[in-house]
């Protein structure tokens, strides 16, 4: 098993969580976070000054079996991309084991 964690832009979130249903991924959990990127230019409206190296994003955790490994972070890839700097990251982790609280079931059964 694999922890997939991706930081994506908001904006795509809807696309992204449509996708990956699509792909038979039907459990993540998300939050919204902020972070510090490269883009280091601030934006002016209205005569105030913001800065743009604060950035609204929003955080997926997803755990799949090995083999839905590669076909989530392709959807990934494909779906939260603009093709402009900001677009996010993915990182993919080892999950040594899954448990379902309310059946008890571990491993493979336990994230399904």
């Amino acid at each position: 098993m694999k922890q997939i964690e991706a930081i994506i832009r908001k904006s795509k979130f809807d696309e992204v969580k449509e996708a990956l249903h699509r792909i038979e991924v039907n459990f993540f959990t998300y939050w919204d976070v902020t972070g510090v990127g490269n883009e280091k230019q601030g934006h002016v409206y209205r005569g105030i000054s913001y800065s743009t190296s604060d950035i609204q994003r929003r955080y997926l955790s997803i755990v799949v079996s090995d083999d839905f490994v590669q076909r989530t972070v392709d959807t990934l890839l494909e779906v939260a991309s603009t093709g402009n700097v900001g677009d996010g990251k993915i990182f993919v982790s080892e999950v040594i084991e899954a448990y379902r609280i309310r059946t008890k079931e571990s491993g493979h059964a336990g994230i399904n």
